[in-house]
């Protein structure tokens, strides 16, 4: 069989905790055993995609193993959700809003977003709702300029920077802005852009924590995995930089997280790229 690749390693571990998870939290026994079931099929998953790939010389199943993996991140994602606690105690984001009313109203960055009308607030959601797109597009950069033996090592970094944040949600149990603190502090345009948005959230947001950011976290480590990973094409990791830049300061305007996620969801990419240079380099 062949070897396991790190981002299959990374989920394997994420799945493994989460499902260790499962039995110390207090969850209804059907969450409990739906968690247990899924985390096994996943996981023998890779093993099965790893063994199959090894019996075959042809690169069918290789790329498949390319792509098995983002799906997962949504799993992963899911899943928090299902380890929800009741949560009436606002504490937390009573010290954090805090942070973000001097930052929005002393400090003026709610007044200089909407200094121009309508079109910045409008391209800070646009770039919200393109977090969803960075690991993919990544990807296909990889594989547009040739270099798709890169891909295991980059979503190495998009994962880490992602799952770190989620593994910390069940610690830090909180609730967005939006909802503990409605109409304080919200942007002056509901453009079509937040409505998507806030429909997405509403949908198939989880309410476990908010902290940290994943959004942030998941972009920035995409920027930096982009960065280090294809510096023959430059452009294509600055060019997410700028998406991360606009993507963590959507997170506060628009109230989706509060800075003190951002701030964190940041220092997780930050150390994830450090790691990922340092190994590379190795």
């Amino acid at each position: 069989m062949k070897a396991l690749r790190t981002p299959e390693k990374l989920l394997i571990a994420y799945f493994v905790y989460t499902a260790a998870l499962a039995l110390i939290l207090p969850l209804r026994p059907e969450v409990r055993w739906v968690t247990w079931a899924v985390n096994a099929i996943v996981i023998s998953g890779y093993f099965l995609l790893a063994w199959a790939d090894s019996l075959r010389r042809g690169e069918f199943l290789s790329i498949v193993r390319d792509w098995y993996p983002m799906p997962q991140m949504l799993l992963a994602y899911r899943e928090m959700g299902w380890f929800a606690q009741p949560h009436t105690d606002f504490h937390l984001e009573r010290a954090w809003v805090a942070i973000d009313k001097l930052i929005l109203n002393d400090w003026g960055l709610k007044a200089a977003i909407e200094s121009a009308g309508s079109i910045l607030p409008a391209v800070l959601e646009i770039s919200y709702t393109l977090v969803y797109t960075i690991a993919t597009f990544g990807m296909v950069m990889l594989y547009a300029y040739r270099r798709r033996e890169r891909v295991p090592a980059f979503q190495a970094v998009c994962l880490l920077g992602i799952l770190s944040a989620y593994a910390l949600f069940p610690y830090f149990p909180s609730e967005p802005p939006r909802t503990v603190f409605p109409g304080e502090d919200f942007p002056a345009y509901m453009s079509a852009f937040r409505r998507f948005n806030w429909k997405m959230l509403g949908g198939y947001g989880i309410h476990t924590s908010v902290f940290p950011s994943a959004h942030v976290s998941g972009a920035f480590a995409g920027a930096f995995g982009m960065l280090l990973l294809l510096p023959e094409q430059k452009w294509v990791g600055r060019a997410l930089t700028v998406l991360a830049v606009l993507i963590a300061t959507a997170t506060v305007y628009g109230r989706y997280h509060y800075a003190v996620d951002a701030i964190a969801g940041f220092s997780i990419a930050v150390i994830v790229a450090v790691a990922a240079r340092n190994f590379t380099q190795a």
